[in-house]
């Protein structure tokens, strides 16, 4: 077991639930004192994108962040240094697609994320079946490799996915790519209630947590969420206090 899983579990079973900020490493604003800022703000893990020209699980708000990242000149190394520069007693979980993971080379990649502190990774484009390889160094270095629950999967891809997954498993609360939602999506409980009997690891929404209110009707039924565009979005905006405040926001309404 992991850090990150450790740490997510103690959340879980303390009887609380767990508040996961996203933000794209390199967009505006985001920073080493951001990342000080989220843990402060009450968050129990930070998700931390690293940002890609084709992030094919996400919408507008993450891909531009994405862009505007890129624009800048910033690289898989830059983002790594922002979070060793933060120096946070949360873990930090690591958010890329295969194409980096697999330019820099698989052992490279992990002993990298280690080095900079980083205690967890989502890979959503590296299904369970080709990331065993992944999977088995980043666990030589103390790093979970989070595995993704989509709606509308077979029962048997979700023991699979339960089977292989470490941290916690993260739960796509709807169908299509991240962004702001009106609503919570009814398969966010589905997709819970299918991998509640499957494993005991912490099981998180995420994708289309849009509000505070969103968050806290998800977590009734899960064991907490990640929120990624609607803090982003302030942040592209040049609002950095803005999306502080709607990150405290958060974890009040999930306390």
């Amino acid at each position: 077991m992991g850090l990150l899983e450790e740490r997510l579990r103690a959340v879980r079973d303390g009887g609380a639930k767990a508040f996961v900020p996203y933000v794209t490493g390199g967009a505006p604003g985001v920073d080493a004192a951001l990342l000080r800022a989220l843990a402060e703000a009450g968050a129990d893990a930070i998700e931390v994108g690293i940002p890609h020209s084709d992030p094919i699980m996400d919408g507008g708000v993450i891909q531009d962040a994405s862009r505007l990242a890129l624009e800048a000149g910033t690289r898989t190394d830059d983002v790594l240094a922002t979070v060793a520069a933060a120096g946070l007693e949360v873990p930090v979980a690591a958010m890329t697609y295969a194409n980096p993971v697999l330019r820099r080379g698989v052992d490279r990649f992990v002993a990298d994320l280690a080095a900079a502190g980083v205690a967890g990774l989502i890979v959503p484009d590296l299904p369970p079946e080709e990331s065993e390889e992944l999977r088995g160094a980043a666990a030589e270095r103390g790093i979970d490799v989070v595995l993704l629950a989509a709606p509308g999967a077979a029962p048997e891809r979700y023991r699979a996915i339960a089977r292989e997954a470490r941290g916690f498993v993260y739960c796509v609360a709807t169908y299509g790519v991240t962004g702001a939602r009106d609503r919570l999506a009814e398969t966010a409980r589905a997709v819970v209630e299918g991998l509640r009997g499957l494993t005991d690891l912490p099981l998180l929404v995420g994708v289309g947590i849009s509000t505070p209110e969103q968050a806290a009707s998800a977590c009734a039924f899960a064991d907490g969420v990640i929120v990624g565009s609607a803090l982003v979005a302030p942040l592209v905006g040049g609002d950095r206090a803005g999306a502080l405040a709607l990150a405290e926001a958060f974890r009040a309404a999930i306390a």
